[in-house]
Formats: structure tokens, sequence, C-alpha cells
């Protein structure tokens, strides 16, 4: 049987939930930063959704799959679609990043329906047009081997046009199955992308990025995607199509 499908009765009665903290983030220090961890706007005729993403290179995002696939027919946006807005808070962006080649998991394939399959290669890099290096802009490592009981901490965007951050802390990972990381997270729409934050050495490292919520127990959970092995195959895509200078880019913030 299928983990996602089991995990309600694996964990009933197992776990208490945590009195998981959510503010929004408003402080100038809190923007800069922060500003790695921006909105993600999809549109293009009707279309007009949000999902969140994260920097992993001046010139990299790194968010859910379905954040740029099309719901109605599988096939990816085109990247005229797609505008990356960091920091974005009650002031504006830091910076605005316009998409210019999206990457999806080779194996991603949309579904209505949440399955171990679609969790675990939830996961695109969309490359900007051009780099984001000022106002204090800066990308985020990897903790690629998360624990089991680690605290996490998620900064997503809300459905709200004008809405800064939230972040949410006093979390934790409750286990990591099938390539997926479930966390007592409680997290709403628009936080697809989002990065799930371990902290190592007082510096946060991304772990996971938010795939789904699900329900434990009559509790809200998020669906993270496993970065090991979804992350190497994704790169491996990258490595065929981008420049010796782009990977480069990539490789000093994902194995440093």
């Amino acid at each position: 049987m299928k983990f996602i499908c089991i995990i309600i009765t694996i964990f009933f009665g197992a776990y208490a939930y945590a009195d998981t903290v959510s503010r929004k983030l408003m402080t100038v220090d809190q923007a800069v930063a922060w500003s790695g961890i921006g909105r993600l706007n999809v549109s293009g005729g009707d279309l007009d959704r949000l999902c969140s993403g994260v920097l992993i290179s001046d010139s990299h995002v790194l968010t859910a799959a379905h954040c740029v696939v099309n719901r109605s027919n599988g096939t990816v946006y085109t990247p005229n679609m797609i505008q990356f807005l960091a920091g974005w808070g009650n002031e504006g962006a830091s910076a605005l990043g316009q998409a210019h080649q999206i990457f999806v998991h080779k194996s991603y394939k949309f579904s209505h329906t949440v399955s171990d399959e679609l969790v675990s290669t939830d996961i695109a890099i969309i490359e900007l047009l051009t780099p984001m290096n000022a106002n204090g802009i800066r990308p985020f490592l990897f903790n690629r081997f998360p624990a089991i009981g680690q605290k996490i901490s998620i900064i997503s965007y809300v459905e709200k046009k004008l809405e800064p951050p939230l972040i949410k802390k006093k979390c934790k990972i409750l286990t990591i199955k099938n390539r997926i990381i479930v966390s007592n997270c409680v997290v709403d729409f628009g936080a697809s992308g989002a990065p799930i934050f371990t902290e190592i050495n007082g510096e946060l490292m991304i772990a996971s990025i938010v795939s789904a919520k699900a329900k434990v127990n009559g509790g809200d959970v998020s669906l993270g995607v496993s970065l090991d092995g979804p992350l190497n195959e994704l790169l491996d895509q990258l490595r065929k199509v981008s420049s010796t200078a782009q990977m480069e880019k990539l490789n000093t913030f994902i194995y440093n």
C-alpha cells in the first residue's frame, strides 16, 4: 500500500501537534534576511496563480513542480508567464525576476490525487533571465539529510496579493519515507514551493519544499519533497542543457 494512503493510521495517536507559531515578517532586518524567498506569480490569459519559491543561486529558484505545470493538460507553462518576486512584502519586492527556462522533474505527472509518486517528484527549478544579486538578496544552502524529530520552519506566501510572507516556527519532522518528508507545520494555499528550513550551526538551510497539505489524526500536516534523490535527478536534467557557468552557480550552493 502507498505510504501517503497509510500515514494517517501509522501516526494515529502517536504525535502531539506542535504549538506552531505563525507571524508576518515585517521588520527591515527580517525583509533583508529573507529576501531570497519570494512569491511566484503565474499569469496569462485568464490564469492568475500564486506559489512560493526560494533562491538556490542568484539565477535559480526552487519551487514545486505543480506550480509551473498546467493542471488541465500537464504541460509546463511558458517562461514569459512566470515571475519571481524576491522578498515580496508591504513595500513591494526587493527584486523582480522573469523566468528564462523551467525545469520540471522528469517523472512528475500532475494529478488531482495526492500520491507518493506525485509528492516525491513535485520539484522544479526556474532559471531566471537575469541574476538577483542586489539589495542584500542571497540564496540559501541545503541540508540534504534532515532527520526525524528535527525542528523546522516554513516561510511562505498566502493567496492574498499584498500580504508579506508568513513564518511557521516550532514545528518538527514527523517522518521521512518514500522520498517524502512529513511535518506538523500547518500550511495553506500559496505555500506550495515554500522552503522548509532546518537550522545547522545557526544557519537556516533548505531541507525540503512544500508540496501539499494533508490530514493526520484530524490535524493538518505538510508534505515535502525529500531533496536528496529528486534534486540530484533534476540537476542531471539541467546539466544536459545548461551552460557550464550556470551549473557552477548551482553547484556552489548545493554542494557546499
